[in-house]
């Protein structure tokens, strides 16, 4: 940021304010601050409410953008952008306030929906070369930024907004699970958190300039931690097996059952994913259920014994004796009454005893429970250790499960991944 170019402009200001007065004539009312954000916030949108309720994810982050201060940094990291008057935002940034723009996509922002502008009205603003301080750019063709070309096929999946300077705020993370698309808005279920935290910050900042230095061979997992939070990126390489599952591993962490004085306790966990097809995740939460937990899942997508060939995490979820299921997948029965909507967000809850605390916790992020998510993928996983944040995730989870349909009658080829 220009912070000396910065400073000689508020000192010009304040001495020709200072002329003015000795002259007898007024100066203008400064416009009033915005009001601080809090350390952190939560956003969820609703696809079945108002278009700003369906757009409450696209709408904080064009605000951010938005007041932007001059000379200021925007990083973007992102699956899918189709939302032309988001892109014009961030190139009116750059170009109106010389704020430095770094756009980072999956190439098939671009190969899926040709006939979108976005990334044309963003290459004219901000150019294409990685070696400036603004561009956008694309993950080579067919695979993310990061995998492996020897892994197979994988995409740029993450979904992270970065703002040095917005109004009441500094340092500022947005981590979402939501694209930029309409189908985001008005037929998905999301969340965003906006954290502001400069150690995080720094830590997504240095993950962005791997994923455009698209250097795969040196690339190695990586995670940060600021307490109260962690960040997890990927993809997840070397490894095999759920010792080197993030998930598994957290799961591995959590104490069913405990006693306080004479009370009994239990573990409560709660997952919204659209994407659930690690069997050994599966496997971990119908033990935990076993072993005592409350554990509740609303998915939108698994896979089967029909599609693999072999059990799948459908049907290891649907043990007796498991979890408490409820599929939220699009409800294509024409019926005008019913939400036509997914669970698109990727979020763990945990409300009890984890790794050996009585706690509440939240990861929340881009990470599916899915192999190439793991594996191939370029991702973001945030946890965050925060009661008050925990709990609006909880009444946010309440809310997509009362909504979720095909529901508890889940047996069905989308519900299944068939």
């Amino acid at each position: 940021m220009r912070f000396a170019s910065r400073f000689r402009s508020r000192r010009i200001a304040t001495v020709i304010s200072a002329l003015l007065l000795a002259a007898g004539l007024q100066t203008a009312t400064a416009p009033e601050a915005a009001a601080a954000l809090p350390e952190i916030s939560t956003v969820f949108n609703n696809p079945a409410g108002t278009t700003d309720e369906q757009q409450a994810i696209r709408l904080q982050i064009q605000s951010f953008i938005n007041s932007a201060a001059p000379g200021s940094d925007i990083t973007v990291a992102l699956y899918h952008m189709w939302d032309e008057t988001t892109a014009r935002a961030l190139a009116t940034a750059h170009t109106d306030r010389g704020v430095d723009v770094r756009v980072l996509l999956d190439s098939t922002s671009v190969s899926d929906n040709p006939s979108n502008p976005s990334y044309g009205i963003l290459s004219a603003a901000l150019g294409t070369d990685r070696a400036q301080s603004s561009f956008v750019g694309l993950c080579p063709q067919g695979k993310s930024c990061l995998g492996d070309p020897a892994g197979g096929a994988s995409i740029n999946h993450n979904k992270f907004f970065l703002f040095s300077q917005v109004d009441g705020a500094s340092n500022l993370v947005v981590q979402t699970s939501s694209n930029l698309t309409p189908s985001a808005y008005s037929r998905m279920r999301n969340d965003a958190v906006l954290l502001q935290n400069t150690g995080i910050y720094n830590a997504y900042n240095s993950y962005f300039g791997k994923l455009a230095a698209q250097d795969w061979d040196s690339w190695s997992y990586t995670t940060a931690t600021f307490s109260p939070y962690k960040v997890y990126f990927y993809p997840y390489v070397p490894g095999t097996g759920n010792s080197a599952d993030t998930i598994w591993n957290i799961l591995d962490g959590v104490t069913c059952t405990w006693t306080e004085g004479t009370t009994a306790k239990s573990t409560k966990v709660r997952v919204a994913m659209l994407r659930f097809t690690r069997l050994g995740v599966a496997e971990k939460l119908v033990e935990l259920k076993k072993a005592g937990c409350d554990v509740d899942i609303v998915y939108a997508e698994t896979d089967s014994v029909a599609s693999s060939g072999t059990a799948g995490t459908w049907e290891e979820l649907h043990t007796s004796g498991g979890p408490t299921l409820r599929c939220y997948n699009y409800d294509e029965d024409g019926n005008s009454t019913t939400t036509n909507s997914v669970v698109h967000s990727k979020y763990l809850l945990i409300d009890g005893k984890y790794s050996g605390t009585v706690n509440k916790v939240v990861w929340t992020g881009s990470h599916n429970y899915s192999g190439p998510a793991l594996r191939e993928n370029d991702e973001a996983l945030l946890k965050i250790d925060s009661t008050a944040v925990h709990d609006l995730y909880a009444a946010n989870f309440a809310t997509v499960k009362a909504a979720a349909l095909p529901g508890t009658a889940d047996n069905t080829p989308a519900c299944k991944g068939v």
